[in-house]
């Protein structure tokens, strides 16, 4: 369930116990980043930190604290910080601290009128270009997420769904789309993970995902823009918000 109040107290002269401290080999090797710098390393666990909601739309980032638990320097978590504060992920707020930003609802429809234009246009390109090789793997990812649904792995699903969408952009030829598809689409993403899902939306995003494939391996370009149309039109509709929606949330 939802938080309804900060459940967590940071101590900002509190280092954490030696089991609680990263391995950064070991999230390298997890997250598939091997020659990416530190810097970039403790951005992008910040970033699934703060998308996945594992810090919450106002929990504190404390940079003594991420160092620690890396154990680096700030140097490198402050870039980190100063990269997630760019793309509006994290508020400095002088004399006050710095946090996990609130989400901005205002900016949510027009998050998905640019993402269903972007991918309009992969997964219309993907239908007429895409190989034996790329439909196999895009099957095989469909079974993997039907796998994770039957284990009631909802991470690993969100990992899964988003890897779909990728190797959508790349049968297009497009693969620099999804990096831009990304920046907007995590505002939606933070939005709807504010809640569980509502029963069967996991086997709805499938059944979409299903009707996407199938009209990409059918070189269906005009069925599968209708796909992913649809599929995107229902990302909204498919949660349920806390009654304290305000707490993370806001409107500029």
């Amino acid at each position: 369930m939802p938080r309804t109040s900060r459940e967590k107290v940071y101590m900002e002269d509190t280092n954490p116990p030696q089991e609680q401290r990263k391995n950064l080999a070991s999230i390298r090797d997890e997250l598939d980043l091997r020659s990416a710098s530190t810097s970039a390393l403790i951005y992008q666990v910040l970033w699934n930190d703060i998308v996945s909601l594992r810090r919450y739309p106002g929990d504190p980032i404390l940079e003594k604290e991420i160092a620690a638990q890396f154990g680096v320097s700030r140097t490198p978590v402050r870039e980190a910080i100063l990269r997630l504060s760019n793309e509006k992920l994290i508020e400095i707020l002088p004399q006050s601290g710095t946090f996990v930003a609130r989400i901005a609802l205002d900016t949510l429809p027009e998050a998905i009128v640019v993402r269903k234009a972007l991918e309009d246009v992969t997964v219309r390109a993907a239908a007429v270009k895409a190989n034996r090789t790329q439909i196999a793997t895009l099957r095989a990812n469909l079974e993997l997420q039907k796998v994770q649904a039957a284990e009631a792995d909802y991470e690993g699903f969100r990992r899964t769904d988003d890897l779909f969408h990728t190797l959508i952009a790349e049968a297009a030829g497009y693969p620099g789309i999804w990096e831009i598809i990304k920046s907007v689409k995590i505002k939606v993403d933070r939005y709807c993970h504010l809640s569980l899902p509502k029963p069967g939306r996991i086997a709805r995003l499938i059944k979409e995902h299903t009707a996407i494939f199938n009209a990409i391996r059918d070189h269906d370009p005009d069925r599968a823009a209708e796909a992913i149309h649809t599929h995107l039109d229902a990302i909204m509709t498919g949660v349920e918000m806390p009654e304290n929606l305000a707490v993370f949330t806001v409107t500029r």
